[in-house]
């Protein structure tokens, strides 16, 4: 019983003593415990892909270590601006010589510190696309003289020639042929039909990759290049200006402008080009080739492969010769986006014949033109313009991509090629009609279509721009078209006035 009691006061004094310990422990006299901080070091990319012919790529280091060092595991074609820093944020210019070899290179950077783990770059440049000669037939058999015959008009003169254009949309692109998307082939009828109702010019989107006689070797069906040329003509007998292009095409193009595909798409636009620009060699200044339709662009380095397909465009087509060596031809921006071709599209290619290259671009502000559902990040907007605000139906009033927007865009493309002595071609544009509202909102929205088809032209012709409507033919809800093409007779009659008014 005493020794029991004995070690029941033993723990009592162990436990009042041990308590002791953790009040002083923690009394503000004593030395607080220290979490140690961890060093981090970030570098905002894993990857860096340069151009072939060279060019720089700025990076950002992040970091709380008190020094860093960057190094590369080939110097004799990466050049580092900084290689070495201490603690915060730090930019870096990396710069790749041009490649000259027809084998891709690679590199590693190396951002290390004795105080956080190392980070990684990798680097890599494809080298120059060889020949594409070898991989279809040439189908320039018969080059001939040039022929300055009928040539005369530089690409300035010829775009203060050409007013208003037109789009054959949704038929000789169609896929599964010319009348697989519900349209009725085209007629001469239809041609006199636009010219009679203020068109002076035609753009005709078309399919190639689809009308092979041969996919091996990448030969047009004769019966479809006779085809081709027999709308051509119907445009040219009526006194007006013809764009013939490689539109969507199947995407072979369009969705491909990219190193890994570059070799196979420059072969087949030089074998298309050569056979397009041989079949319609005869036809004047009246006739301009366009490369491509909307190629899709986000970046530099799809902008350099694009300019490639652009360059062998423009080689196959002067290399037949006749009036082809004097042709003005249209090249397309990235996506046709303004704002990506203002920013990425700082050259063009190369044309031995000075002063006759054109640039496209497209204009649909989505909202307004294309959307059809509103969405969680916005809605549609039914009405357009100064005084075109709805006071009852205010949710779908625009916010953007109005008159302001259009000349801003606009003066982009002037100052840019226009000014240059580049004229450029709004090569589409168009807001569908939702004809599924009612009342007070569907007048107010018809108006507003109006105006805006009307300050697009305007705003065009303000800033060297040549407008080409686009037209799909198809009509009803959520349509473009301005004819109807089963009787030749004027659709939307309030939207073609919009646009001439936009000439006055």
């Amino acid at each position: 019983m005493k020794n029991r009691l004995a070690n029941q006061i033993i723990c009592v004094i162990l436990t009042v003593a041990f308590l002791g310990f953790f009040a002083c422990s923690s009394d503000s006299g004593s030395t607080p415990v220290v979490t140690p901080v961890t060093k981090t070091l970030k570098v905002n990319v894993s990857s860096v892909e340069f151009l072939t012919s060279g060019n720089s790529s700025g990076i950002s280091i992040t970091t709380n270590v008190d020094a860093w060092t960057m190094s590369s595991s080939d110097t004799s074609w990466i050049q580092i601006s900084k290689t070495s820093g201490t603690s915060g944020t730090t930019s870096v210019s990396i710069t790749a010589t041009a490649n000259t070899t027809t084998t891709a290179r690679s590199a590693t950077i190396t951002v290390s510190s004795s105080q956080a783990p190392s980070v990684l770059i990798a680097i890599t440049q494809p080298g120059v696309v060889p020949p594409v000669t070898d991989l279809y037939p040439s189908y320039n058999t018969n080059p001939i003289a040039a022929d300055a015959t009928g040539m005369s008009s530089s690409a300035v003169q010829l775009a203060a020639k050409i007013k208003l254009g037109w789009n054959i949309g949704n038929t000789l692109e169609a896929t599964g042929g010319e009348t697989a998307w519900g349209n009725p082939k085209v007629t001469k009828a239809l041609i006199d039909l636009v010219k009679a109702n203020g068109f002076n010019a035609i753009r005709i989107p078309c399919s190639w990759n689809q009308n092979l006689a041969n996919t091996t070797t990448a030969q047009i069906k004769a019966d479809w290049l006779a085809r081709v040329k027999e709308v051509v003509q119907y445009c040219v007998d009526n006194d007006m200006y013809v764009l013939v292009n490689i539109h969507w095409d199947g995407g072979w193009l369009e969705n491909n402008c990219t190193n890994a595909k570059k070799v196979e798409n420059n072969a087949k636009q030089k074998a298309f080009w050569e056979q397009i620009a041989t079949s319609l060699r005869d036809f004047d200044e009246h006739l301009l080739f366009a490369s491509a339709n909307e190629p899709n662009v986000d970046d530099a380095t799809q902008m350099d492969v694009l300019n490639s397909y652009h360059q062998t465009f423009i080689d196959a087509v002067r290399s037949t010769g006749g009036k082809n060596a004097y042709r003005t031809l249209v090249v397309q921006g990235p996506s046709t986006d303004i704002e990506k071709t203002n920013k990425l599209m700082t050259t063009l290619p190369t044309d031995k014949v000075a002063n006759r290259l054109m640039a496209e671009v497209h204009f649909y502000p989505y909202q307004f033109t294309l959307m059809t559902k509103d969405e969680t990040w916005g809605k549609m907007f039914y009405y357009w313009g100064a005084g075109n605000h709805s006071t009852t139906d205010t949710a779908h009033n625009p916010t953007w991509g109005e008159e302001a927007d259009i000349d801003k865009f606009f003066l982009l493309m002037k100052n840019q090629f226009v000014d240059k002595g580049i004229p450029v071609i709004l090569g589409e544009f168009g807001a569908i009609k939702r004809t599924n509202l009612t009342g007070n909102d569907l007048t107010l929205h018809l108006k507003s279509r109006a105006d805006f088809l009307k300050y697009v032209v305007k705003s065009s012709k303000l800033n060297g721009l040549i407008p080409f409507y686009w037209d799909a033919g198809n009509l009803g809800v959520n349509t473009m078209s301005l004819f109807d093409r089963s009787n030749n007779t004027v659709y939307d009659a309030q939207a073609l006035t919009g646009l001439l008014d936009g000439l006055k």
